[in-house]
């Protein structure tokens, strides 16, 4: 697969799992049974960690995913977002690094950062 169809997968499944909410049918359709998981909190394989965030999206139903950024090379790809618990939160900058196999997610990283009031710098996470 090309890079921008890597990127495509990773963006369907972030879309299914957050914007839509359905984040059992986002694991379904996009990623594979071989998954690794290397987010300390989420459990290691695929159906354990559909559950988990099945749960995180449940707890939390006004949850928004702003994709501000997507970089791939080969068969990684990395998104830079903000995610918004509730409307109107500083929220966090995440940062997701995945691998794309044969068109479906198969490794998974992120680092999450809480977005202070103001920053050292005056620039903005995200």
């Amino acid at each position: 697969m090309t890079e921008q169809q890597n990127k495509e997968v990773v963006l369907g499944f972030l879309r299914r799992a957050f914007g839509e909410k359905r984040p059992a049918d986002a694991f379904a359709e996009y990623v594979g049974e071989d998954y690794v998981q290397h987010n300390p909190h989420a459990p290691a394989r695929a159906g354990a960690s559909a559950e988990y965030l099945a749960g995180f999206v449940a707890r939390f139903p006004e949850l928004s995913l702003d994709v501000r950024r997507v970089v791939a090379e080969g068969d990684l790809v990395c998104t830079h977002s903000l995610m918004r618990l509730t409307p109107g939160s500083r929220g966090s900058a995440i940062a997701d690094v995945m691998r794309v196999r044969d068109g479906r997610i198969v490794e998974h990283w992120d680092v999450v950062q809480e977005i202070p009031e103001a920053t050292a710098s005056g620039n903005p996470m995200v």
